[in-house]
Parts: structure tokens; C-alpha cells; sequence
């Protein structure tokens, strides 16, 4: 059995959940048993449910070693488990260790990582050689990416459309003060709000007011990959939505939710198909451009990402068990 270990909330975001559920059903196609560990939060929870993945739900915020065990006793004992919550503790480690599973993390920082029989650390971007774990697997190859982002490729050559997604939570609303800037913009605006975000008042009382651009507001979308494909730009945050933007030929600005995120930002920039516009406490919208080079940006987009993170890990996971 595959354990996945994940929290998920307003304040923690849903984009590990997302990335370990790509993951998931790539093993599932596979064959696997899986089965998901999760806090209590009522949208992470139907979410789950909505893949038809089994679950149990535990505080994952309780002292490392002093829950892992009860799980393992009352459920089919995990052949390989996957945190995906950051910074784990050594204790955690070690108790699932002890339980007899292969440890795989996530972007892990945490003194839990030295356990690790995998460290997969694809969002870290400085300090990559501190990363601790027996193997530590980084670079954007190793990004889990939605795969329907396959069947829109595109390129983009002028901005006629603005796709502003900043999260499934947007924990800051981020989101408001996006839409308050784009309302003056003489171009077409939609901006998507994910299930755990709680801004909506204040983001209706701006897309409310007189404006010049067309802002489209959407409360969640059937397929993210397929609204992607509808725009010439995105304004996102620092985590995998930027790099699912780029697989489909989407170039973005970036703006930091985060502090861990500014980093990625930064990396975005470098790769070529992203702009940097800071941390969110820190942006000045008066000077942020729209005057991109789109068509070098979505090019570029296109040659340096990939779809086949989530089939590389797959293997990776299952070359655990032999």
C-alpha cells in the first residue's frame, strides 16, 4: 500500500494535496493501493472523497511518533510513505520507518528528510545541496504536472486575454488586490477563486465597480488545463500553477504568496517564461508591465517543460519495492 501524507487547509494551501493526487492516480493507473492521510478540512475532504481514494483523517499538527502507529495498526501495513507537508520531524521519520515503510518527502527541509529514502525537491530552488535524504531528486523535470495540460500546448504571440488563478486557497487575497490593478487594463480579464478561498466579499466589491477591462469572475473551473487554454497570460503564485502555466505554452507573472515562494519566483524568471513580480507585501503595481515579449516567453515555455514528472516519480516510488 501507498501511504500519502498530506495537510491541507486556508492557511497551508491545497497545492500539495493537488500535486499528490496527480501522483496518486498515476499509481493508481499502475495498479496500487493507495490510501490518504489527511487533517480535518472540510474542502480537502470532498476533494478526496470526489477521486474516489480512501482516507482516514488524523492531526497532523500532533507531535511526531505520537499517531503514525495507531494508523499502521489499524490499517494494511504501508510499503512506501509519501509526506507532502514540508518541513517534517525526525520523530515522524522514524516512526514511519519503524513501521517498516520506504519514507519518500516532498521539498522537505525538516530534520525528518534525513530518514528519507527520497527526497524529492523539485520546488527548491537555493540551498539544494543542504537537502538531506539518502537520494535528493530536483530540477523542474521532476515537477508532477497535470497531465490533460497534454492536450493544450499552445503558443501564445500577443496578450488579448489575462487568466489571474492565485490558488485554491489564496490564503492572503492576493487575488483582490490583482483585480483592483487589471480593472483599468484595456484587455480581458478572468480571475478563478479555488474552493478554500474565503475573500469573496472583498473581491466582489472591486469587480463591482466601474471598470474598463472585462473581468470575468469563475469560482472554481471543471479543468484548470482547459481555462489555461482560453488565455494569453497568467498572474499566479509561486508554486506548481506557474510550471503547469509554462507545460501549456502559458506564459505568467509570478507573485510570491509566500516567503519560500520568492526563490521560485526568481527561478521562474530565470528559466524564461515567467516575470517576477515579488513578494505579495511588496509589489508595486504602478510599475508592473504588461509589455512582455509573450511570444519569446510561450516559446521558450514550451521547449523547457515537460508532462513527465508524475510517470519519473511512479518509477521511482515503485523501484522501492523490488
Amino acid at each position: 500500500m501507498f501511504v500519502f501524507c498530506i495537510e491541507s487547509s486556508h492557511s497551508r494551501g491545497l497545492g500539495h494535496l493537488y500535486r499528490s493526487l496527480t501522483l496518486a492516480e498515476e499509481l493508481r493507473r499502475r495498479g496500487r493501493d493507495i490510501h490518504f492521510l489527511v487533517n480535518d478540512h472540510e474542502t480537502t475532504l470532498k476533494i478526496v472523497k470526489s477521486r474516489g481514494f480512501e482516507f482516514a483523517i488524523y492531526d497532523l499538527g500532533a507531535p511526531g511518533g505520537s499517531w503514525e502507529s495507531a494508523f499502521v495498526k489499524t490499517a494494511k501495513p504501508p510499503e512506501v510513505w509519501v509526506d507532502d507537508r514540508l518541513d517534517t520531524t525526525f520523530a515522524h521519520a522514524a516512526s514511519v520507518v519503524s513501521a517498516g515503510a520506504r519514507l519518500v518527502t516532498f521539498d522537505d527541509r525538516g530534520a525528518g528528510a534525513e530518514l528519507a529514502d527520497i527526497n524529492i525537491s523539485a520546488l527548491v530552488f537555493e540551498g539544494i545541496d543542504r537537502l538531506k535524504g539518502r537520494e535528493v531528486k530536483s530540477g523542474i523535470e521532476y515537477m508532477i504536472l497535470n497531465p490533460e495540460i497534454a492536450h493544450y500546448r499552445r503558443a501564445r504571440k500577443t496578450v488579448n486575454s489575462i487568466l489571474v488563478t492565485l490558488g485554491g486557497a489564496d490564503t492572503h487575497g492576493v487575488t483582490v488586490h490583482v483585480a483592483r490593478w487589471l480593472q483599468s487594463k484595456p484587455v480581458a480579464v478572468t480571475v478563478v477563486t479555488g474552493p478554500a478561498f474565503q475573500h469573496g466579499e472583498e473581491l466582489y466589491s472591486e469587480l463591482t465597480k466601474p471598470v474598463v477591462a472585462s473581468v470575468e469572475h469563475l469560482t472554481g473551473v471543471p479543468s484548470m488545463a482547459q481555462e489555461m487554454n482560453r488565455h494569453d497570460l497568467a498572474i499566479t503564485g509561486g508554486g506548481l500553477t506557474p510550471f503547469e502555466a509554462a507545460a501549456s505554452g502559458l506564459p505568467s507573472i509570478v507573485i510570491a504568496n509566500e516567503i519560500f515562494e520568492i526563490p521560485v519566483g526568481r527561478a521562474l524568471e530565470e528559466l524564461g517564461f515567467s516575470r517576477f513580480a515579488g513578494h505579495y507585501r511588496s509589489v508595486d503595481f504602478d510599475t508592473l508591465s504588461l509589455d512582455l515579449p509573450i511570444e519569446k516567453m510561450s516559446q521558450t515555455a514550451l521547449r523547457r517543460t515537460n508532462l513527465n514528472g508524475s510517470h519519473r516519480i511512479a518509477d521511482l516510488l515503485e523501484a522501492l519495492l523490488r
